[in-house]
């Protein structure tokens, strides 16, 4: 039996109950939105403690931001993420790997699964980790002279193709991961890999806005659209549609179902 670092397995009896318990994340929320900012600078590389602080926060939204219908996520200082702490990778052995890993897959499927559809703000660099963080959320945004990329083959690590999939085809997805290069984001967005760059001024403005776009609709019914895109992802079309179309069954005679068909009627957008 591998076992597990008794030092990752005691920061993981850690509590985090209240927002001062975060140590590297912080929120707030305005008009429904609720926004998130990556805050272990300079470069947000990602360690234990705050793998395990994104997935709490993430698998409990509702009770940490219970006013809040839409999340942005964003970065304080110059970059969302230069990835993992590389300290941690310099430490990592057989014996230690499997939780650590762990924490940090655990945190992405949180984001992935978070009720709440979610907005990533991309700045700087987004690399490794920074990845797995933006291509979990629902809609991505960078600024225009920002980069993304996987370096992981440079540091003799794997993972982070199958995250970086949910914005690119397969060949560019090899192209990053076996050379190890950045792309530019106005390339990524060329691509389609992104919604669109923005100048960096402009970045969190316009995450704002399209989160604006979000939060306008109700509550119940995003969580049903955001449960019904991740049920069908990796579905057959027409298995997948029969899926969305037992969501639609399922709300039908929900009061934010009758509601959302009501406004659409009285005008409402």
């Amino acid at each position: 039996m591998v076992e597990f670092d008794p030092a990752i397995r005691e920061a993981d009896e850690t509590v985090l109950d209240v927002a001062s318990d975060f140590a590297f994340l912080s929120w707030t929320v305005t008009d429904r939105i609720a926004i998130v900012s990556l805050a272990r600078k300079p470069v947000n590389a990602v360690n234990q403690r705050m793998y395990r602080e994104l997935h709490r926060f993430f698998t409990q939204t509702r009770r940490f931001v219970p006013d809040a219908s839409v999340v942005v996520v964003l970065a304080e200082g110059p970059h969302f993420s230069a990835g993992n702490d590389l300290s941690e990778f310099a430490s990592m052995t057989s014996a230690n790997a499997r939780e650590r890993l762990y924490h940090a897959r655990e945190a992405f499927y949180a984001i992935m699964d978070c009720p709440l559809p979610t907005v990533a703000a991309i700045q700087g660099v987004a690399v490794g980790t920074g990845i797995g963080i933006s291509s979990s959320c629902d809609v991505v945004i960078a600024a225009d002279d920002a980069r993304i990329g996987l370096p992981e083959v440079k540091m003799g690590v794997m993972g982070g193709p199958r995250h970086l999939a949910r914005m690119l085809p397969q060949h560019l997805v090899r192209y990053m991961f076996l050379t190890g290069e950045l792309m530019p984001a106005k390339e990524m967005a060329r691509l389609g890999g992104i919604l669109e760059t923005v100048p960096v001024e402009r970045l969190h403005q316009r995450a704002l806005e399209i989160a604006g776009l979000i939060a306008r609709h109700d509550p119940a019914v995003l969580a049903a659209a955001k449960a019904s895109l991740n049920e069908v992802e990796e579905l057959p079309l027409r298995v997948g549609y029969e899926r969305e179309q037992a969501m639609t069954l399922r709300i039908a005679d929900e009061p934010a179902g009758k509601a959302a068909i009501a406004r659409f009627f009285e005008g409402g957008r």
